[in-house]
């Protein structure tokens, strides 16, 4: 009997993910209507959005059918469309709930969601038992299955009907026990553009952990066609996309052009693709480029765009494109500096041979150092923050080029007064090489970050630090 009237609402298990649905179902004398899946209510009711993309149906004719453990490397929500049955969940997934079991009836009125690596079983209560269930993957022959077998020791499942008189398939009736089975091992996190400042600096954030890959350019091309099939991408939770052409005076040669547009903007497009076909979430890296610097306060995530130049115009298309996945972290954030050729080593070793540079003074903003982008990245991720787009530098008084030129020289023990400000159109007067605009603001709004419990370091004491550890590292080569 279907039991009518209940409340839509989630309620938590032992097994971390996995949460029994409880469904309004609507009778009369004709029968009965229910919302199996609906994403907007359910997803407000504390179901996650998995996307769903296939629709199986499992028909049992008798009582005491048995089916499981089965661990499968997708999510799935498991009902019941007639009939009613005895679930059983054991999560498989490599971690301290290793073998933590949970157990319930379902009927049509109530669903489970169960993740991806949970172990999952039902016994028919009642004859003619249609059971459904919708999974976020479509079925794969070499996909990798985890099984447990149903009447295993240690978990102990305490079946209605016993499993001498149930109907049990021979392949079900052979799965091994616990001490056999090889945990599931989480999805992978795949860093591209490795070999970057900010690929060397979530390297070291992340360090060996074997949950993360890396890669350079060398050894996954975003521009190839064969992006989509260059990786099992069903093994994979995240991408964080470090790659990018970042050269903005070059951006607005012919060939320059053209090479920004294809990692900017086309790679981008296939790592969506990928990321949406495979619920991947895409975290992507965007500038203050996207702007044109004409504003009297900083800028925020959702201020509309203007690029003034070919760089910026790439990435503003690259975010446009991001978007469009469903789970997606848009990084923005400007004037980086980490390990490699940068604007603070570049002033370092100017002090250093005593030249006194022309520096500009009407670009404003504040510097970004990669660590500290890197622990953001991480940060956004741990907490899983909501999706969207997040600014982030380094936090307090945004200064210009020529005041963190000076900077560089008191720190490192120089004259200061050796810098001599100039303007933007003043540097690039004479110059015989293409020139892109920069925006006279760069300054970002840091509020909606720091509502996500991460603060961003003072720029001041993070320049202090740079130049300090950068000093200690390059000494060492």
């Amino acid at each position: 009997m279907v039991e009518y009237g209940r409340t839509l609402r989630t309620t938590v298990t032992p097994i971390p993910g996995l949460l029994v649905v409880d469904l309004p179902v609507h009778g009369d004398n004709r029968g009965w209507f229910k919302e199996n899946w609906q994403q907007e209510k359910m997803t407000a009711a504390g179901l996650p959005d998995f996307g769903p993309v296939q629709n199986n149906v499992s028909f049992n004719d008798l009582t005491g059918t048995t089916r499981g453990i089965h661990a499968e490397p997708w999510d799935k929500l498991v009902s019941v469309a007639t009939g009613r049955i005895f679930g059983a969940w054991v999560d498989l997934r490599d971690g301290e709930t290793f073998g933590t079991t949970f157990t319930c009836e379902l009927d049509a009125s109530r669903a489970v969601f169960v993740p991806r690596g949970v172990g999952n079983a039902y016994q028919t209560l009642e004859p003619d038992t249609a059971y459904t269930y919708l999974v976020n993957a479509h079925w794969s022959a070499d996909a990798a299955y985890t099984f447990l077998n149903l009447d295993d020791p240690v978990v102990k499942i305490r079946w209605p009907v016993p499993l001498k008189n149930a109907e049990i398939s021979a392949k079900d009736a052979t799965h091994p026990h616990l001490d056999e089975v090889v945990p599931v091992a989480p999805r992978k996190t795949l860093v591209l553009g490795a070999d970057g400042q900010l690929g060397r600096a979530l390297r070291a954030h992340w360090g060996t952990n074997p949950r993360i890959e890396y890669a350079a350019r060398d050894d996954l091309d975003l521009t190839a066609a064969t992006v989509g099939t260059a990786r099992r991408w069903q093994d994979y939770q995240t991408i964080v996309n470090a790659a990018a052409y970042t050269a903005v005076d070059d951006a607005e040669t012919v060939e320059g052009r053209r090479e920004a547009w294809a990692v900017n903007v086309a790679a981008v497009n296939e790592l969506a693709h990928v990321a949406a076909r495979h619920g991947i979430t895409l975290v992507h890296v965007s500038s203050d480029y996207v702007f044109d610097g004409r504003t009297s306060r900083p800028y925020r995530e959702d201020d509309p765009v203007a690029p003034l130049g070919v760089y910026g115009q790439t990435k503003a298309a690259g975010d446009a494109v991001v978007r469009t996945v469903p789970h997606h972290y848009i990084v923005r954030t400007s004037w980086v500096i980490g390990d490699g050729a940068n604007f603070v080593r570049t002033m370092r070793k100017l002090a250093e041979r005593e030249v006194a540079p022309r520096v500009v003074a009407d670009q404003i903003g504040r510097l970004t150092f990669t660590h500290q982008l890197a622990e953001a990245i991480a940060h956004l991720l741990d907490a899983g923050a909501p999706f969207g787009t997040y600014n982030v530098t380094s936090s307090g008084e945004p200064r210009s080029w020529a005041d963190i030129a000076r900077e560089v020289f008191r720190l490192t023990g120089h004259d200061p007064t050796r810098i001599t400000d100039v303007t933007t159109a003043e540097y690039t007067d004479g110059s015989r090489i293409a020139t892109a605009p920069r925006p006279s603001c760069s300054v970002l709004d840091l509020a909606k970050i720091a509502t996500t419990g991460f603060m961003p370091a003072d720029g001041a004491r993070a320049l202090a630090d740079y130049l300090r550890t950068s000093t200690e590292l390059d000494g060492d080569r």
